[in-house]
């Protein structure tokens, strides 16, 4: 895999990770959604209304233009398997951005990921 489309597939996984947090972050600012027959259209309007999911969404509209690029230029096998980056981005951006707890466990999680990234890298 040369650099560029390395670049194109990386760029693409963080703005799908970016997407994630992004997203996060506006449904915690409106709290726990529970929709009914009466409310579906309020609580979808105050959601539409949140700044970080309108940016997550544009993320994600930015990722699936990049990921086609990358694509475009390797093979789906090596290629989608490196999505898992996100997993490891996300946990690392959530701890920081959004308090949420890495425990042990899904250090340990992250480092296997790690570990199949690279051989499969490599490959």
């Amino acid at each position: 895999m040369t650099l560029p489309t390395f670049g194109f597939i990386l760029t693409g996984i963080f703005l799908n990770a970016l997407a994630q947090l992004l997203l996060k972050a506006g449904t915690n600012a409106v709290g726990a959604i529970h929709l009914t027959a009466s409310n579906w259209f309020e609580i979808g309007l105050k959601v539409a209304s949140q700044m970080p999911i309108i940016g997550g969404l544009g993320c994600y509209v930015l990722s699936v233009v990049v990921w086609i690029i990358g694509l475009s230029r390797v093979d789906v096998t090596i290629a989608y398997p490196m999505l898992s980056i996100g997993y490891i981005v996300n946990a690392i951006g959530a701890w920081y951005f959004l308090g949420e707890a890495v425990s042990m466990q899904r250090m340990a999680a992250i480092g296997v990921i790690v570990i199949g990234v690279v051989l499969l890298a490599r490959s």
